[in-house]
């Protein structure tokens, strides 16, 4: 039998193992049913950054659905995003929000629909010509086929978690759960720093919401030659489920206001909060960040950069901390 993962990327072979399911199985042709049934993962099942392609999308050229008129191929290219999002209370919402036409009414909800409108758009509503978040949003939902595949990946990671998830502590809105993977623009929607009316550059690894008195970090354990320069090849890692090395930019040294801000965060206020992965690159597509919640300052050494040690408020997943430890 043909390597499924080999399978996986060849359309053709995709789309005739579509057409035979029903008969082969006795099982109703759903998303679910035929990636379980031929031991495939949604990465698998969605091709990588270059598949461009989505099930439904494979039925109508399978001949087993009517042809979809308004295939969106700009959000198509997008959905590696979506497949990663393993949040109880997100995809709760999303699903309540698509399915039931839930309205957005508390501040985390309409925090999560601007978190939802970046993971498929790639500038404020303004700038693409939209009046809001929300025309953005309905624009992604317009075609139903589209709109039932989301609901169809959602409602699949939902009920395939296998880990348990826990609300932040923050005392302000950010509707982000520990342990769940996040892209960066997600991220910086659910800081409210990509909100209706900008979405800035940003392409560093560290960012400091003043109004937030939070300092993030963006830390990719196992960086490349070809994806970092030698002054961002830091050395992070794991020590323990708790603690965790870090290395900050190479301009940081101990007397910059910096290095001051994060030695003497919890005297001041201010909240140190750590976002890991493993690669940049996973599955062929862009990897998700693990969100792994608050730190706390232990010990610094060294100019330029400096090197931190924090400990968690939370232990670090054990799969984590298997590939984070050097």
């Amino acid at each position: 039998m043909r390597n499924l993962k080999q399978m996986s990327r060849n359309r053709r072979a995709l789309i005739q193992k579509l057409q035979t399911f029903q008969q082969d199985t006795g099982l109703p042709l759903t998303l679910a049913h035929f990636v379980e049934h031929h031991g495939m993962t949604l990465y698998e099942l969605y091709g990588g950054r270059t598949g461009k392609r989505y099930f439904r999308g494979m039925l109508a050229e399978a001949g087993l659905t009517a042809p979809i008129e308004c295939e969106q191929e700009e959000y198509i290219r997008r959905l590696p995003s979506v497949l990663t999002i393993n949040s109880r209370s997100w995809l709760t919402f999303l699903i309540d929000f698509i399915e039931k036409g839930q309205d957005a009414t508390t501040a985390d909800e309409r925090r999560m629909l601007t978190m939802f409108y970046y993971t498929f758009h790639r500038a404020a509503p303004e700038k693409l010509g939209l009046s809001s978040i929300e025309e953005g949003v309905q624009r992604v939902l317009s075609c139903e086929a589209f709109r039932a595949e989301l609901v169809d990946i959602f409602q699949y990671n939902l009920a395939h978690l296998r880990f348990v998830d826990k609300s932040n502590s923050f005392p302000y809105t950010c509707p982000l759960d520990i342990h769940c993977m996040y892209s960066i623009d997600q991220v910086l929607a659910a800081f409210g720093y990509w909100n209706a009316e900008q979405s800035p550059t940003f392409r560093e690894g560290v960012k400091y919401f003043a109004d937030e008195q939070t300092d993030i970090f963006f830390i990719t354990l196992n960086k490349s030659d070809k994806d970092f320069s030698p002054s961002t090849l830091y050395e992070d890692y794991a020590i323990n489920e708790r603690l965790f090395h870090w290395q900050t930019q190479s301009r940081v040294s101990e007397h910059t206001a910096t290095a001051q801000r994060y030695i003497h965060h919890r005297e001041t206020g201010n909240r140190i909060v750590l976002f890991v992965r493993e690669y940049k690159d996973e599955h062929g597509y862009t990897s998700p960040f693990v969100f792994l919640g608050e730190a706390d300052y232990v010990s610094s050494e060294g100019n330029k950069p400096m090197s931190f040690v924090w400990r968690l408020r939370e232990e670090m997943p054990a799969k984590m901390v298997a590939v984070a430890n050097k």
